[in-house]
């Protein structure tokens, strides 16, 4: 596939589409993050774990991806993304509202 294919398949996307595009990827990349500090915790301690970075990865990439969501008008998107923000905020709440033995 040519690149002029690319771009047309792509349906010749303005710099500010790209832009918005690398946004959502990114928002992505670092909702992938979330999975993969949890698989190498897992891994380190044979047995499952959610690592705090699980939910600081899960709120950058839920605001990079609302923002995106919003931008593009999606409100299926955005509603859900909307909705785990709470759940990963309110579980970095009782992360740091625990004693630290709790969450070591």
């Amino acid at each position: 596939m040519t690149t002029e294919q690319v771009w047309l398949a792509l349906g010749s996307p303005t710099r500010a589409d790209l832009i918005w595009m690398t946004i959502g990827f990114i928002g992505q990349l670092l909702f992938f993050g979330r999975f993969f500090v949890q698989w190498l915790a897992s891994e380190r301690k044979k047995t499952s774990v959610v690592p705090t970075q699980f939910w600081y990865f899960s709120v950058a990439g839920g605001i990079v991806l609302l923002a995106y969501a919003l931008h593009r008008r999606d409100p299926v998107i955005s509603v859900g993304q909307a909705a785990g923000l709470f759940v990963y905020a309110r579980n970095l709440y009782f992360i740091h509202k625990a004693p630290a033995a709790a969450h070591g």
